[in-house]
């Protein structure tokens, strides 16, 4: 199932509003290494950690390493903060519900979200919004339309 999903149009919840054009005058790889470093790519997984949390208000999640599919349902809320922000590991967060799947990867500034239906888009562009980040497609350069 999350092979499938995988396959399926995405989205980014990332720190950046959009993807840096190819060319860019500014400092993006420089930047990038900066939110890399551990006391800040621990940050960035707070704040998905705390969208996450949010999200498990509204949708039954279920956690795994990335890869395993051996999922834990509706895990503790303190247990899944810990599992994010340490990141010991890549994650698969599967919405069964919504049939569509989040994941997180121990060195990326982002957490993609496959295959989301528009109510669900509404809630993680509110979540990420609240959190400092942003919602948009990579593919398209689109945004989240309110």
């Amino acid at each position: 199932m999350t092979e499938a999903l995988l396959n399926k149009p995405y989205w980014v919840i990332d720190f950046l509003p959009e993807q840096v054009p190819e060319g860019s005058s500014g400092q993006y790889f420089a930047v990038e290494e900066y939110y890399l470093r551990p006391e800040r790519i621990a940050a960035i997984h707070a704040r998905f950690a705390e969208i996450l949390l949010k999200l498990n208000c509204y949708y039954d999640l279920r956690v795994c390493e990335a890869g395993t599919e051996a999922f834990e349902s509706n895990p503790a809320p303190e247990a899944l903060f810990s599992r994010v922000c340490e990141m010991k590991e890549d994650l698969w967060i599967l919405l069964p519900g919504e049939n569509a799947l989040l994941t997180l990867n121990r060195d990326y500034t982002h957490m993609t979200v496959y295959h989301p239906d528009k109510t669900l888009l509404r809630r993680l562009d509110r979540l990420a919004a609240s959190a400092g980040l942003f919602l948009w497609q990579p593919e398209t350069g689109a945004y989240w339309k309110k």
